[in-house]
């Protein structure tokens, strides 16, 4: 069942989204979040800009776009990050809005070899840290 819009932390832009996450940028039909909680340097987020979306729903043309935002933002946080993996997670369980994780993955790092964790609560950075992490992610897209 989708979650209506009203309930949606993409489409309200509220808070429980800013306690998460950070605004990087739109590209051509998402918006690029970085998570706050960093035990994978450079986590973002890519969401499609509209809301109740499956990827079988978009049309040919429109996956193809958020796919190029997908791979656009991956690229940007390899050529940022030099991780040794880069993995791709799109869940939509709880909250119906098509996004996907984009999850750098370090050898020597917090849980190399299996499934990331949604949220650790581990690593949490300065206002300072995050904007130069979010400078050197933008710089590369």
């Amino acid at each position: 069942m989708i979650s209506p819009v009203s309930e949606c932390l993409y489409c309200q832009n509220n808070d429980t989204l800013h306690d998460l996450m950070i605004k990087i940028t739109d590209l051509q039909v998402a918006q690029v979040f970085l998570f706050k909680e960093q035990s994978h340097l450079g986590r973002c987020n890519v969401v499609y800009k509209d809301h109740g979306i499956e990827l079988y729903e978009l049309s040919d043309a429109q996956r193809n776009l958020f796919f190029e935002d997908v791979a656009k933002v991956a690229k940007a946080i390899s050529l940022a990050f030099e991780p040794n993996k880069i993995n791709y997670g799109a869940y939509s369980d709880t909250l119906s809005h098509l996004h996907m994780h984009i999850v750098p993955k370090y050898q020597d790092g917090f849980c190399f070899g299996s499934v990331f964790e949604m949220n650790p609560k581990k690593i949490f950075l300065s206002d300072a840290e995050y904007e130069e992490v979010i400078q050197k992610i933008k710089s590369n897209l």
